[in-house]
């Protein structure tokens, strides 16, 4: 036992085939705060939120995008490494300095969470790059409308044989509501009998880098301990699954790219839509 209180847990469980809330009055629009988390220290990538494109660092690129969304009411850098906060500090984004034994980076976003008023909390990794702002909208738009939801995210549709295979590709498989089912780097959902080729209906769907949380919901998220499904797969968002706490996810037609090593972004680098902001 977790020792966790129940009622905390239930309340943002959406059972299948799942709850709509109803909103009969209009409320004030929730305030939405877009943090990126960062850490310095990486094993394949050491520095990677400092790596610089064309004049500027990885992270500062992330941020431009984040501040063009337009359900985000501010945005800010959480990190527990001086470089990355003085650099961000210096060009007029808002730091928060975090601890250095964060679990994850939504554990990071919890931590500025319990510091600073805000509705709704996005973590948007500091190593996604986005090719549509409008991604981040998508992720926090099921938050808005409906009450219900705990915490939303987005997917998109795998086109590469490659990416299903690849293990820093996650794939996401949701019910006929939208929530997740489950979160792997394994190809899921297998296709045994091989049909993908011949029905356009099955088909694999890539999770993107963003979450967005109630902030109930995230500080919650970061009371649970690890989970045994988190652990195996070194996916955070299964420690919420593992609980209890439903995930909706938003399909999206926008790429997005994410830098898992100096290859990585090599690769990146030659992609002038990318970089044109």
């Amino acid at each position: 036992m977790t020792g966790l209180r129940e009622p905390s847990v239930t309340s943002f469980f959406v059972p299948f085939p799942g709850r709509r809330a109803v909103v009969e009055e209009t409320e004030p629009d929730p305030q939405v705060v877009l943090v990126i988390p960062a850490r310095f220290g990486s094993t394949r990538f050491p520095g990677k939120p400092l790596a610089e494109v064309r004049g500027r660092p990885l992270i500062e690129w992330v941020a431009l995008r984040a501040r063009g969304a337009t359900l985000v009411d501010r945005v800010v850098i959480a990190s527990d490494d001086d470089r990355i906060l003085s650099h961000m500090a210096d060009r007029d984004y808002d730091v928060v300095r975090t601890s250095a034994g964060a679990r994850t980076g939504s554990d990071r976003v919890a931590e500025v969470a319990q510091n600073m008023e805000g509705d709704i909390f996005v973590n948007l990794q500091a190593d996604e790059i986005l090719g549509d702002v409008r991604i981040i909208d998508q992720a926090v738009a099921p938050l808005i409308k409906d009450p219900g939801v705990p915490i939303s995210t987005v997917m998109r549709r795998i086109s590469s044989p490659e990416d299903c295979l690849n293990a820093n590709v996650v794939k996401v498989v949701t019910n006929q509501h939208h929530f997740a089912l489950y979160f792997s780097r394994a190809t899921i959902p297998a296709d045994r009998d091989q049909l993908a080729p011949s029905r356009p209906d099955l088909s694999w769907e890539q999770h993107l880098g963003i979450y967005a949380f109630r902030r109930e919901a995230l500080l919650e998220f970061a009371r649970l301990p690890t989970s045994r499904l988190e652990e195996l797969e070194k996916l955070e968002q299964l420690r919420a699954l593992d609980f209890g706490l439903s995930i909706y996810v938003a399909r999206t037609e926008h790429p997005s790219w994410r830098v898992d090593s100096p290859e990585d972004l090599e690769q990146l680098k030659g992609m002038d839509v990318l970089w044109d902001s």
